[in-house]
């Protein structure tokens, strides 16, 4: 009822009736077909709005971020998800393998790459490697919606190219200045006509974090900044936790609440009642006798095979709370089953829980749970590895470590490259391998996708399955599922009849 309604309400109650009746009616068939966009009394309390992405984003994404980085401290099921992605999407780290089509550059060039990757030449503090960033990457990212590297060229280390890290929060969002005319400032990002990121605006902070001083822009081939993007108009990150923080603070309150409540339940006191009170007027006496002789309880304790006497008219009562939380465990799982699913996880991969699972169940949980990872794991490469590799070979071209004399003709054919992920380990070893022998065997897959499944060249897989054949043969041993070439041949030669 608005206000005009109580106006002719005030007039006559029964017009106001009838009008906010026929005003339902008429709602009704306006087309709210949906029940999703119904008004009704089920919907009353629910109000949203269509914004653009950053504007929405824009009031939130702080206190978002703030909220998420305080249940990275104090939470464990919100870090039992985060871990959950950083084992899982970094794990051991990953192989590159160069596919320059010259078996000798390839070689060069990913030798260098692991020297590189250490880190005294690729972090410019020195204090990570690149895998270490990596998994700094995965988890800033789940909690404050993204993370910022920015390319260093200074002396020292194996390349004059390094990487520097940067948090969100740098982005300086005072900026409203374009660094180019035509150009607009939005959160710290420089965005053309198109809103295609030509530049960022960064804080610059002191050591101790306080003191600020101008910011200082930096183009966007200088700048990775790694984020998802789930809407057209989103400039910039949101923390990937956002759906989940409520639930998961929900929890660690309930968790308080019952962990309070089983102490209390877990206390065992004894009371004393007194026919007649100690003291007479002045009050009960505070000393261990009172001034009739007889013994009080004061600071007294119930200890094992204890044997006492009450005094004359007393009487113990004895207070032995009761616990009455027994579904605390069957709320919880279910509680971190939504936290999970939010996540695209399942109740396993988080609480590490496995105990209502078979083979089947948990094959499953896992495949499915590889379908999430896989997403993350492509944006990583997309849009952070990949780039990070091929500015680390143009840099090791630019000083001479790697030559190639026509570089500059195609550069796109010899940043040619792939990720090989860690090897993930085996739920029933022999159930996989017998799976992968079959599939071999029939030709569903290549002994070349087998060897990438788990987190292996095939190339150096086939070299030392031959190195170690060669050696056995030397040594005289037979190894299993090895073909004894020379053995075979021997048999198929015939018989010389001069023998």
């Amino acid at each position: 009822m608005n206000w005009f309604d109580r106006v002719i309400g005030f007039v006559s109650p029964k017009a106001a009736c009838t009008r906010i009746a026929w005003r339902q009616q008429l709602d009704l068939l306006r087309g709210f077909g949906y029940d999703a966009a119904d008004n009704g009394r089920s919907n009353m309390n629910w109000r949203a709005v269509n914004e653009a992405a950053d504007l929405t984003d824009r009031s939130a994404r702080d206190v978002v971020r703030a909220r998420a980085r305080d249940l990275e401290r104090n939470s464990d099921i919100f870090n039992s998800v985060v871990s959950s992605y950083k084992r899982n999407i970094i794990g051991t780290g990953f192989t590159l393998q160069v596919r320059t089509g010259n078996d000798e550059l390839d070689s060069q060039i990913e030798k260098l790459w692991k020297r590189w990757t250490k880190k005294q030449n690729c972090d410019v503090t020195q204090q990570q490697s690149f895998n270490d960033l990596l998994r700094m990457a995965v988890v800033r990212k789940k909690v404050d919606g993204g993370i910022i590297f920015k390319k260093c060229y200074t002396k020292g280390g194996v390349l004059p190219f390094k990487l520097q890290a940067l948090e969100v929060d740098e982005l300086a969002g005072s900026v409203a200045s374009p660094h180019t005319k035509g150009n607009r400032v939005v959160g710290g990002v420089e965005l053309d006509q198109y809103n295609r990121p030509v530049g960022y605006w960064i804080e610059q902070y002191n050591i101790d974090g306080w003191e600020m001083n101008e910011p200082v822009y930096y183009p966007a081939k200088d700048i990775i900044f790694y984020y998802s993007k789930k809407r057209p108009s989103q400039l910039r990150e949101i923390s990937d936790m956002t759906q989940s923080l409520t639930r998961i603070r929900d929890a660690n309150e309930f968790i308080t609440a019952v962990s309070m409540k089983e102490r209390v339940a877990a206390c065992f006191a004894l009371l004393i009642k007194r026919a007649v009170p100690l003291g007479g007027l002045v009050g009960r006496a505070n000393s261990a006798q009172d001034s009739q002789g007889r013994k009080t309880y004061n600071n007294r304790m119930l200890t094992p095979g204890m044997v006492s006497e009450l005094n004359a008219g007393d009487d113990a009562q004895v207070v032995d709370p009761k616990d009455s939380s027994s579904d605390a465990t069957t709320f919880l799982k279910l509680i971190q089953r939504l936290i999970g699913a939010g996540q695209g996880l399942s109740y396993e991969a988080t609480a590490r829980d496995m105990s209502e699972t078979n083979y089947s169940s948990a094959r499953q949980g896992m495949i499915e749970d590889d379908l999430t990872y896989a997403e993350e794991i492509e944006l990583l490469q997309e849009n952070l590895m990949s780039e990070v590799y091929e500015t680390f070979l143009i840099s090791a071209v630019l000083s001479g470590k790697i030559s190639i004399p026509d570089f500059w003709a195609d550069p796109s054919k010899y940043t040619e490259h792939k990720w090989t992920a860690s090897p993930k380990r085996w739920i029933d070893p022999q159930k996989e391998a017998g799976a992968n022998k079959t599939a071999l065997q029939s030709g569903i897959k290549s002994f070349k996708q087998i060897s990438a499944e788990q987190g292996c060249d095939w190339k150096e897989q086939i070299d030392d399955m031959a190195e170690v054949a060669a050696y056995a043969k030397e040594k005289g041993i037979q190894i299993g599922g090895v073909k004894d070439v020379d053995t075979a041949e021997e048999k198929q030669k015939p018989e010389d009849p001069n023998e």
